[in-house]
């Protein structure tokens, strides 16, 4: 009872039994609060035998990734976009030496482990390392044994995916 009092006291609404209210007094009160342009619920149902209804997203999530690896030091940053513009970063700076495809890899490999954290079934995936895209997307031969190893992580995590692409951008547009 105390509940329905406070998120029903800004409508000076009091709990009264069900056997102290005609169904007459209800409808004239609500029938006094009728808006002009109101138009009544529509229950009728096309599909009495479909048992749920599923929305689908307009737009997918995406990610961009990225990672460098040169003198100063080892970095990789992934972004992930929602269907509502959203973006919510993720940067890291690798403590061990790696080439540039490594950092590539990693960088991947964090904005995947994002999205399956975040629950996202449905990933557009853009970076500009053409290497690590058309490796991912089984169009190039993977020979560097330190490289197979990062596919296979991530191949490992599609899994998690209901649908997954991967998309090359060049450099100056990622």
């Amino acid at each position: 009872m105390a509940r329905w009092q406070i998120l029903l006291s800004e409508f000076d609404i009091v709990y009264v039994s069900q056997k102290a209210i005609k169904g007459s007094t209800i409808v004239e009160f609500l029938a006094s609060r009728a808006l002009e342009d109101y138009e009544p619920l529509n229950f009728d149902f096309p599909n009495e035998e479909l048992l749920y209804v599923a929305t689908i997203e307009e737009r997918p999530w995406k990610m961009n990734f990225d990672g460098t690896s040169n003198a100063v030091g080892n970095g990789i940053g992934a972004v992930l976009l929602s269907p509502n513009r959203d973006h919510y970063p993720f940067t890291c700076k690798l403590d061990f030496n790696s080439m540039n495809n490594m950092a590539e890899y990693e960088a991947c490999i964090m904005g995947i482990r994002a999205a399956i954290e975040r629950g996202i079934r449905t990933l557009e995936v853009y970076g500009d390392s053409a290497l690590v895209i058309y490796q991912l997307r089984g169009e190039w031969e993977t020979r560097d044994p330190k490289l197979i190893n990062y596919l296979k992580v991530v191949l490992g995590l599609l899994e998690e995916f209901d649908d997954i692409t991967f998309n090359y951008i060049p450099q100056d547009e990622n």
